[in-house]
């Protein structure tokens, strides 16, 4: 009688194979953890208890019905998140491709400790191990999903890593269940027994270290995108300051010739000579340097402007903006560097597709109170945006724009938000960033 459970329990290992999948990307839920975990956990206990009868009432192995099982809840899975596919079926996959070894291995107890189990699924020791195990890979693996791995996810500047990613767990997969004896007795001829040890422990080793490797590979081109990052910004400063410099040396130019500038207004004004003070004043105004700045209070801010501010001039693009950046904030000053870098940059882009005498950009900018920064960014488009689901598609590859998916996180991780709209050929970015507790 005990048989009836040995499938159900087996089946029941899809339940930590959830946790783990949920543990790197929960801040990304649609729904709330409590409602979320509390109907999912019922869910998959009754579902794994009908599935495991069923397997046992016709004699089927408990595999058969775990895929439309996994498969059913990996649609689930991606529709509860808000992140994107890619990074979804990614982390899916890696669960996968780890506890298909892990079965692999109970496989391999469960022949060595009942040579004489006939039945298509493992006996109810093994079972239990089988849970075991899953769930103790689940502990060791809590930290490093929760902080490494959550990390990674929430990192745009790295978004291509997740277009190849799945294919190393789906080898890896693959081979689990190619090695699968179709015969149990197959594994007791010979030396099959010791090879299928091997190669079961030997596949899980190498997934993990595969996957070691390419979160370190995937950390070094993230360090190495925010030092990208932190040269382009030095670089604005430098010619924000060389902006500077210049304007600061016209302005002497322009004091040093005032006194020039006001004697022969003097003498044309005592001579009442109107039409030459007119001519004068009109080519005296003209040869007044235009050493406009729109500068706040925060420097990092400036440079990032100021150097928009000579992009948009020189390609002729008017640049309205009214900003009141403090120094300090509790908003993060890189976070606002990021998000006026990425909507100006974009802003900018969409301008150059349009002629000159369409080209328009406005930014406004102003805190709301002392933890919160308020940031819109309008601009005129060519009205071909690509929009699925809240995402923006890029106008320079296939797939999401990484600029509005970088603003979007930067704002929702500290619960701020953010609101991206188009219509009437203007294109309007809201970002509301919060600043930490």
């Amino acid at each position: 009688m005990t048989n009836v459970f040995c499938p159900m329990i087996e089946l029941g290992a899809i339940i930590p194979g959830v946790v783990l999948a949920y543990l790197p990307i929960k801040k990304h839920l649609k729904v709330s953890k409590l409602r979320l975990f509390s109907v999912m956990i019922l869910s998959l206990v009754c579902l794994c208890t009908l599935c495991g009868f069923v397997c046992y009432r016709y004699n089927l192995k408990s595999f058969v019905l775990a895929i439309p099982i996994v498969l059913a809840l990996s649609a689930a899975y991606c529709c509860s998140l808000k992140t994107s596919m890619w990074k979804s079926v990614s982390v899916l996959l890696a669960v996968c491709g780890v506890f298909a070894c892990i079965a692999s291995i109970t496989r391999a107890v469960d022949s060595i400790t009942f040579p004489q189990n006939t039945t298509p699924w493992f006996e109810i020791k093994s079972a239990v191990l089988f849970n075991i195990l899953c769930w103790m890979f689940v502990i060791l693996a809590w930290y490093p999903a929760t902080h490494g791995v959550s990390e990674l996810l929430n990192d745009e500047n790295i978004a291509q890593t997740w277009y190849v990613f799945w294919i190393l767990p789906i080898i890896f997969i693959l081979l689990n269940f190619f090695i699968i004896p179709w015969n149990p007795n197959i594994l007791h001829t010979g030396r099959i027994m010791q090879g299928y040890i091997v190669i079961s422990v030997s596949l899980l080793v190498l997934l993990l270290i595969f996957y070691a490797l390419l979160y370190f590979i995937a950390k070094s081109l993230n360090r190495n995108n925010k030092l990208a990052q932190k040269n382009q910004f030095l670089n604005m400063q430098r010619a924000q300051y060389d902006a500077l410099k210049v304007a600061i040396e016209e302005t002497r130019q322009a004091r040093h010739d005032m006194r020039h500038h006001f004697a022969v207004l003097n003498a044309l004004a005592e001579q009442k000579n109107w039409e030459e003070l007119e001519k004068y004043l009109s080519s005296a105004s003209q040869n007044i340097p235009d050493t406009e700045l729109v500068l706040c209070k925060n420097q990092a801010v400036n440079a990032i402007i100021g150097h928009y501010y000579s992009k948009y001039k020189s390609n002729g693009i008017p640049f309205k903006l009214k900003i009141d950046i403090p120094e300090k904030l509790t908003v993060s000053e890189s976070d606002i560097c990021l998000v006026i870098a990425n909507l100006l940059e974009n802003a900018f882009e969409a301008s150059m597709k349009l002629d000159r005498d369409k080209r328009q950009i406005k930014m406004y900018a102003r805190p709301h109170s002392e933890k919160i920064l308020l940031i819109s960014v309008e601009n005129a488009f060519n009205g071909e945006i690509t929009e699925k689901d809240g995402f923006f598609g890029s106008s320079k590859r296939n797939g999401n724009g990484i600029g509005t998916q970088s603003v979007r996180r930067i704002a929702e991780k500290d619960g701020g938000y953010c609101r991206f709209s188009h219509e009437n050929g203007i294109f309007t970015a809201d970002v509301m960033l919060h600043g930490k507790n």
